[in-house]
């Protein structure tokens, strides 16, 4: 294998033009996969079933041990000498606080809202690490696992992707921002190769598979409660009507821009996101949502290696599958628009700044999120108001939400407020992936260039058509769940490739530096008193062989 040190100076960029083989050749692939779905449903699902228990035993392994990797890789970030590397020069684009917003818009999703209220109640139901089922331990350990799902493992994931792609883009100087750029960066595949325009087509069909489960959820969620709070009946029309009104939301947001659509949306659904968690702790039981967050959070890291590891030899392992496995797939499937994202809106910052901000700040706004929606939900399970855990297993997670809602005080208005929330975090979501998937789509987008409005508007729509044709056909969520690991299954040994290269630029770069000196020329960069040093200015031959 061998990785380049030659890259293209960012001051030699031509003007940006659309990569219109690419845009065709992903249209028509993404069209005959809801055709085929549309076409036969049975056999879809029959198929999907089989693919998906196939890909989880084989790979369980090994995602398992990467992803603990990851945790590792970032939290050594954040403490080494690399950590104070500068993605570039000059003075950040964006404040602090609008900036992790924008990355937590980016990494999650609406579903956290769906997954917050019920998640620990199919925990509760099909409990992990063989405890048994229902049982004291069983509610105990639910929070824990979803603290765990939507922790470390997941933001680490976006955190060494992020890093890998804005020191490959920012410190390297590379020209191209997408996935088969920083593959060819590191293997020596070319990025306008058969192997390059191949990466790029599984990058955006990826890309598409794990929005539709999370366009899926939040539709079916959001109609459920909209027909209970309205009276109207929960039809097709309906749930196609929102597919709409949510596209026309991030369509909008993503043609305004960055600044002006997508750093405002994106504070506004974190916000709205908190304030649903502080409203249901003040007014739910307080105390009860504390005390079981905070030994929830316990819960977590005290058994965080055996859940990383648990692979439940010798059982059927259905738990890991399932659940942990297919959340590391959700993630990866997120991974490479996650990194474009973070790659195009973090220059000026430090890579600890990155790994922080994503593994972090991610993790705490999910612990605080799930503690008080969680709570609340388990409180009810106790008090004999609402058995959540079999509404779960009976009628839906949709229908247990929505009467969780009813039993909220004030339940009309607290029902419209999170439908209005979950739909904002949700158009937030697919605008950062329709800029990613329209940057991918660009040649030449120059450090500091958006993409074309009208290129991430034809994105924007596509982006609701997958989700829409399940939808209509009433593919089940292990369908689509199957969709989101089959499309990911590329991504993990890229995202492998990425990592390793990411870790070989280091050592290339800084092996020889002291801790001191990079924070000095992290400082000055800062201010933006030099350039930063480029691939071809090193004291290294032009590509070195590992």
């Amino acid at each position: 294998m061998k990785i380049s040190a030659k890259a293209s100076p960012m001051a030699e960029q031509v003007r940006p033009s659309k990569d219109y083989l690419l845009i065709v050749v992903s249209v028509v692939s993404i069209f005959l996969t809801v055709f085929a779905l549309a076409a036969f449903p049975a056999r879809s699902e029959q198929v999907a079933s089989q693919l998906f228990e196939n890909a989880t035993n084989l790979l369980s392994a090994p995602v398992l041990l990467v992803f603990l990797a990851f945790v590792a890789g970032s939290l050594f970030i954040i403490f080494s000498k690399y950590g104070n590397i500068r993605l570039g020069s000059g003075k950040p684009q964006f404040k602090t606080l609008p900036w992790v917003f924008m990355f937590i818009c980016a990494g999650l999703s609406s579903a956290t809202l769906y997954w917050g209220l019920v998640e620990w109640a199919f925990y509760y139901n099909t409990p992990g690490l063989n405890i048994p089922a229902q049982s004291p331990q069983a509610l105990e350990m639910s929070i824990a696992y979803a603290f765990f799902h939507w922790g470390f493992g997941t933001w680490a994931c976006y955190a060494v992707g992020g890093m890998a792609m804005a020191y490959y883009y920012h410190v390297r100087k590379h020209s191209k921002l997408s996935l088969a750029g920083i593959i060819e960066a590191v293997t020596g595949f070319r990025a306008n190769g058969p192997i390059g325009r191949l990466i790029d087509i599984l990058f955006l069909i990826g890309t598409f598979g794990g929005l539709t489960v999370t366009m899926v959820v939040t539709t079916q969620t959001f109609s459920n409660s909209l027909a209970n709070l309205t009276g109207l009946p929960n039809t097709f029309a309906m749930q196609a009507g929102i597919v709409l009104l949510i596209t026309s939301i991030f369509s909008l947001s993503s043609y305004i821009g960055l600044e002006g659509g997508m750093q405002r949306l994106a504070t506004m659904v974190c916000w709205g996101a908190l304030f649903c968690a502080l409203a249901v702790l003040v007014v739910g039981p307080t105390g009860f949502i504390v005390k079981n967050t905070v030994n929830g959070v316990g819960l977590m890291f005290s058994n965080f290696l055996h859940m990383s590891l648990f692979t439940d030899p010798a059982g059927d392992g259905e738990f890991t599958r399932n659940w942990t496995v297919f959340y590391w797939f959700w993630a990866i499937s997120y991974t490479p628009a996650v990194s474009i994202f973070v790659a195009r809106v973090s220059r000026g910052r430090t890579l600890k700044e990155v790994s922080a901000a994503l593994l972090l700040g991610g993790s705490v706004s999910c612990w605080a999120i799930f503690g008080s929606l969680s709570g609340y939900g388990i409180d009810q399970l106790l008090n004999g108001v609402l058995d959540v855990p079999a509404l779960v297993a009976s009628q839906g997670g949709e229908v247990a939400i929505t009467q969780l809602l009813n039993g909220f005080p004030l339940s009309g208005l607290a029902t419209a407020f999170y439908l209005f929330v979950m739909v904002i975090f949700l158009a937030s979501h697919v605008d950062a992936s329709a800029y990613t998937v329209a940057a991918a789509t660009t040649r030449n987008l120059a450090d500091g260039r958006d993409p074309s409005p009208f290129l991430r508007l034809f994105w924007c729509v596509m982006l609701a058509l997958v989700p829409l044709t399940m939808i209509a056909n009433h593919l089940s969520l292990k369908t689509v769940k199957t969709s989101v690991i089959l499309t990911s299954i590329p991504f993990f040994f890229l995202l492998v490739v990425m990592a390793y290269g990411f870790v070989r630029w280091l050592y290339l770069d800084y092996r020889h530096r002291s801790g001191e000196d990079i924070e000095t020329e992290s400082r000055h960069l800062a201010g933006g008193t030099f350039a930063a040093p480029t691939a071809s200015n090193k004291d290294w031959n032009d590509e070195v062989v590992v």
